[in-house]
């Protein structure tokens, strides 16, 4: 039901570490892998049952899938990058490419810069560079000045407006206008410029997707791959600087440093809980890592990182209880008693779920521990409605498994988008990142605003997308 979109294939090979001096590169065949969206094989099916009385007793799960990763090894990660002299070797090679920028005088020059900086995956350390260059880019595009020469050149617009669309500002289609005809179509000589159809392309797809024949638009890429892809494709640019170059390949090394300690912590996190001894659950932790670190790489976000990466393996465990293990009666009761969250509701269900309970009391408990100790807030009240919230719309599915009810459309959209899990991802990221936390912003995540629910919808629909492409469909309801 959840968990699906969030894990990533198991079979895609992670970046390999390589020293600074090093020259390093990513297979094309590799990139691919860890990039595209491959849908994941449900290891699990649905068993069908003889007759209606069956259902109430039949388990659907087969044999548990084999965890490719052994925790050992990942606990005896090291990295000489972790050290003190790594971090002022970075500290001095900012210093110089702050002063660069702000040496940069030409509007198209400043774009430039600031997508490599992206790219390379080392802007979030000129975040206020940025800001003031993308602020005075925007400044010129309402006072109509056309500083880049625009109205001539497709790249410089496309650029232009991508990176302004990328960081939250108004901008307008109608400065594309220049380059079409009178039907709307963009003019034939437009398509001969090959570099700015490619911008024009990337920037596409920040308002509507359209069709082409390239496979990954840049907003799909990982930004750590495709920093290391870029990094091999910058050195080999006629206009590399040397000084970006070398803070790039450290910045890398230095944040998978950081990445390679938070997966050993996240790991010990993860077998504390004992969920990993639960024999029909798939143990799927280090591809959560991974999606984790696509969602927050940043080195400064390493909390948030931890949380979300155990988060979606819990998520995952529970999601497989509900698809796949528990019993009509046993889902019943095992909601009701994540309703009240009332251990005494325990008694008359299986051991497996009294470990689930358990571990995700103390999971939820230390974190809520941790935010009230930082920030002076109780997430628990809202930790608990998420959860209230997804184990009841994982019910409604199974009930209508066992009940061999389709759902309309409609149905399946108004209770499917819930059991994405996106609302618990949420609220833990919220309140992990979330600085100061305003009660403006409370309200607003106690009242489910519509871009939460339309987000949980994509997230639905893609994964249902994925699972019909992947295996035939077993069951009514996924």
């Amino acid at each position: 039901m959840a968990a699906n979109h969030l894990l990533l294939h198991p079979n895609c090979i992670p970046t390999k570490f390589l020293p600074f001096e090093r020259k390093f590169s990513l297979s094309k065949t590799q990139y691919r892998r860890c990039n595209i969206q491959v849908p994941v094989p449900r290891l699990l099916r649905c068993v069908a049952a003889t007759n209606v009385s069956d259902h109430a007793t039949v388990l659907r799960n087969e044999e548990k899938p084999t965890n490719i990763w052994v925790y050992d090894y990942i606990q005896s990660l090291s990295s000489e990058y972790a050290g003190e002299s790594h971090v002022k070797q970075q500290d001095k090679l900012i210093g110089e490419v702050r002063s660069i920028l702000d040496n940069l005088v030409n509007p198209l020059e400043k774009l430039e810069a600031i997508d490599v900086l992206q790219r390379l995956g080392i802007s979030y350390h000129f975040k206020d560079e940025i800001k003031r260059m993308l602020d005075d880019a925007y400044n010129e595009n309402v006072a109509g000045n056309d500083t880049l020469r625009k109205k001539h050149n497709l790249y410089a617009t496309a650029i232009e407006f991508r990176l302004l669309r990328q960081h939250g500002y108004d901008v307008s289609t109608d400065a594309f206008n220049s380059f079409r005809d009178e039907v709307g179509n963009f003019k034939s000589g437009n398509t001969d410029n090959i570099r700015g159809m490619l911008s024009l392309y990337e920037a596409s797809y920040l308002s509507v997707a359209v069709t082409h024949g390239l496979e990954i638009p840049l907003h799909w890429r990982l930004l750590r791959l495709e920093a290391r892809w870029f990094i091999d494709m910058y050195e080999r640019s006629p206009n590399v600087n040397p000084i970006l170059l070398d803070l790039a390949k450290l910045d890398f090394n230095i944040v998978q440093a950081i990445h390679q300690e938070d997966l050993k912590q996240s790991s010990s996190w993860w077998m504390s809980t004992g969920l990993d001894k639960l024999s029909f659950a798939r143990d799927r932790l280090m591809e959560c890592f991974f999606s984790a670190v696509g969602m927050t790489y940043e080195p400064y976000l390493g909390d948030c990182r931890k949380i979300i990466a155990v988060l979606i393996e819990v998520i995952t465990v529970i999601d497989d209880v509900y698809d796949a293990h528990g019993t009509l009666e046993q889902l019943e009761l095992f909601t009701e008693a994540m309703d009240r969250w009332d251990v005494n509701l325990m008694d008359n269900l299986p051991d497996y779920m009294k470990i689930y309970f358990f571990a995700l009391n103390e999971f939820e408990n230390k974190i809520a521990s941790d935010i009230l100790n930082k920030k002076g807030i109780n997430m628990i009240p809202f930790v608990k409605k998420a959860w209230t919230d997804y184990f009841k719309a994982s019910l409604v599915e199974a009930q209508w498994y066992f009940s061999e009810h389709t759902p309309t459309l409609q149905e399946h959209l108004a209770n499917t988008w819930i059991s994405t899990s996106l609302g618990i991802l949420l609220v833990h990221a919220f309140f992990s990142l979330a600085n100061p936390i305003t009660k403006e912003a409370l309200d607003c995540l106690e009242q489910c605003p519509d871009v939460i629910r339309c987000a949980g919808t994509i997230m639905r629909l893609s994964d249902d997308l994925n699972t019909s492409l992947s295996v035939p469909l077993q069951s009514s309801v996924t």
